[in-house]
Parts: structure tokens; C-alpha cells; sequence
């Protein structure tokens, strides 16, 4: 199991639900969603908060949707927003056919997942229709493929998924390691000297993880990855010589953006960057985030057009800047390997630990020399 705090603090909200009254999220978005859904559905009753940053992190799709198959849900504050107060599921026990629901695509899928994975549970299944753009497809894959391996009668057809009543089974599955994790090591490949290299085992060609994106998209920038029976090997090589500004569509692995958006700017490899919409609304204002950091080192990230960003810079030096990381996990990952070409601090260094609570420690054993500042 990961030791990410979110993944730990899901299975403590999950065996604490039963004799607990009130949960506290804190700031994971992806706990949020999926417990609200579980806990609606299983009947749970009490409060289920966050963080200030959660309680301005939107819900309401998730809380229409599940309000329409039963769900009894207030906002205990602001409208649309945590915390929640829970008092049980109303559904029909008699149900014959599907529960229907309708959703925008273009949304966070933690929505849509957290719907699917409830759906084995009410009476009748679930019929989901996604309506406008979908976002995130290989996301709301992911969640299908998954709970097809553990036993749903669940599939995908076009815009609409269903769902078929029925339970759960235990089955053996080995998880794979993080594509999103691994960016920050292909960061790392193209900011180091000429030639560097690196191993990283655990992920596969044949991937659920949208994020995997990022093998095609480093290519840009000079990495070569290449595929090994347990594992990917990454390299360095010269970067294209092809002088076109690349443009890259993110709404399939919008927690790849960071990273692009830094290794584009230190690089002087100008980017285009779309599908940036669900930035947002993460952690942090992503995108707000993003322009203020990389002007420090004279970086920018400007739209240059409706939804479309340019990553680049001319003169991007690291000179020991300090990186705010606006309680954003991503931004301290993403800039980290800017320490390949120069001094720099990051603040509340700690923010890792929402996904990758043994990164420093992992620079460290591979050359990094890292202290605390002040």
C-alpha cells in the first residue's frame, strides 16, 4: 500500500466511520469525494469536513447527484461547499431498474468516479450519463477497469455508464507504482548534465494511469524511456532540434501541468498548455501559482489566447529563489529539480507528504544536499 498521507488517511476514515460522528477529510480532495459517497450510500450519519482550503473546493455536482438517488445531505455552511452533515439514504429497497443520474464530463472525475464506485450498491445499479466535454477520460477507465477486477458488472458505452446492482469480491491485484510520481524524476533526467539516466521500476507500458502521458510528452524535452518487463528506464538524450513551440493538451493529466510548465521554463522550450480548466480548483489555484513562482526565476506562464498558456522564458536563472508552495504537494515536487541547476529553497517542504512522503528522502540518497533553511 502507498504511504501517501491521503491513501493512509482514507483507510482510517473507512474503519473509523462506524463508531464516529464527525470525519475530517482534511485537505485530500480525492478522500472527500469518494467518502461522501460511500458514506451516503452506506447510511452513515454525522459530519464529514476538511480543511479552509477543502471548504472552498466545490461539491455540489457530487452532492445533486447523490441527493437525486437518495442520499440526505445538508451544507452545514455555504452552499455547494463542505462541510456536509449526512443523515442516511432514502432509496427505493424495491428498485427494478437503474438509478439515473446525469453529470457534466467537463468536471473533476473524482465526481464521477465516486458515483461509479457507489453504484454496485443501489438498488436496481446505476445508469450515469456524462453530458458535454469529458474530462479525465482515463480516469473514469481506470475506476471501470478496476471495479470489473473486483467483481462489478459495470462498462462504458460512449457517454453513458452502467452499473448492474450486485457486490464486490476480493481478488489478488498487485498496484502500480505512480506515473504522476514519476515526472518528477523525467524532470530531473532532462535538467541534469548530458547523459543522465535513471531507473525506475514498477510501472507498465499497458497503464490505466492517464499520467503516463508524460513519457510522449518528455520526449520534447530530450527523454527517452524506454520499457522494461518491470519497470521503465529513462535517458537523456539532445533535444529536437525542431524549433516549433510543442502544445500539449492536459485535460487527460492535469497534474502533469507543473511539471511541464517548470522543465518548459528552465529549458527555454517554450510549450503551449490546454486543458488546464480543473487547475483551478486543486490544492490551490494552480495556474495563479504557477506565474507567481516561475517569474522568480524568470519563468513565465502567460495566456496567450482563451484556455491557452505558454509555458517559456528567456534568461531563467536559479540563484537560491524560495518557492511558496501554497499548500500544494505538486508545487514543491514540481520545482524540486530545479536544484539540478542551482540553489534554491523550497517552503513547507512538508506539503509532500500528501502523495510522496518520501521524496527528499529519495533525493537525498541520490546526491541531493538537502538542509533546513534558517
Amino acid at each position: 500500500m502507498s504511504d501517501a498521507h491521503d491513501t493512509q488517511l482514507m483507510r482510517r476514515l473507512l474503519a473509523a466511520a462506524p463508531g464516529t460522528a464527525a470525519l475530517d477529510a482534511e485537505d485530500a480532495g480525492t478522500v472527500m469525494r469518494f467518502l461522501t459517497a460511500y458514506l451516503a450510500v452506506t447510511g452513515w450519519g454525522g459530519r464529514l469536513t476538511g480543511t479552509a482550503r477543502m471548504q472552498e473546493r466545490p461539491i455540489a455536482v457530487l452532492v445533486d447527484a447523490l441527493r437525486q438517488a437518495g442520499a440526505r445531505i445538508t451544507y452545514l455552511h455555504n452552499d455547494g461547499f463542505p462541510p456536509l452533515e449526512l443523515a442516511g439514504f432514502a432509496a427505493a429497497a424495491a428498485a427494478q431498474s437503474p438509478t439515473a443520474l446525469a453529470v457534466r464530463g467537463d468536471i473533476s472525475s473524482q465526481y464521477i468516479s465516486a458515483l461509479l464506485m457507489v453504484g454496485p450498491r443501489l438498488p436496481g445499479g446505476l445508469r450515469l450519463r456524462l453530458t458535454g466535454p469529458v474530462g479525465s477520460r482515463p480516469y473514469i477507465d481506470m475506476t471501470v477497469a478496476l471495479m470489473q477486477r473486483f467483481g462489478a458488472n459495470c462498462a462504458a458505452e460512449d457517454d453513458c455508464l452502467l452499473v448492474a446492482a450486485g457486490a464486490y469480491q476480493p481478488t489478488n491485484y498487485t498496484v502500480e507504482a505512480d506515473w504522476s510520481a514519476a515526472s518528477y524524476w523525467y524532470a530531473m533526467v532532462a535538467l541534469g548534465p548530458p547523459g543522465s539516466e535513471i531507473g525506475l521500476p514498477g510501472l507498465r507500458r499497458q497503464s490505466l494511469q492517464g499520467d503516463q502521458a508524460i513519457a510522449g510528452i518528455m520526449k520534447h524535452f530530450g527523454v527517452e524511456t524506454t520499457f522494461l518487463p518491470d519497470g521503465i528506464h529513462l535517458r537523456q538524450q539532445p533535444m529536437p532540434a525542431n524549433s516549433e513551440v510543442a502544445t500539449v493538451d492536459f485535460t487527460n493529466c492535469p497534474d502533469l501541468a507543473q511539471t511541464v510548465a517548470v522543465v518548459a521554463a528552465a529549458l527555454a522550450r517554450p510549450v503551449d498548455m490546454t486543458g488546464l480548466a480543473s487547475l483551478r480548483i486543486k490544492e490551490t489555484d494552480r495556474i495563479t501559482a504557477l506565474q507567481a513562482e516561475l517569474a522568480k526565476f524568470g519563468g513565465e506562464l502567460r495566456e496567450i489566447a482563451a484556455g491557452r498558456f505558454r509555458a517559456e522564458s528567456t534568461g531563467f536563472a536559479v540563484a537560491s529563489q524560495a518557492v511558496a508552495t501554497y499548500h500544494d504537494h505538486r508545487m514543491a515536487l514540481a520545482f524540486a529539480p530545479l536544484a539540478l541547476r542551482g540553489p534554491l529553497v523550497i517552503e513547507a517542504p512538508t506539503v509532500v507528504k500528501k502523495s510522496y512522503p518520501q521524496f527528499w528522502t529519495e533525493l537525498a540518497r541520490r546526491g541531493f544536499v538537502i538542509s533546513e533553511a534558517g
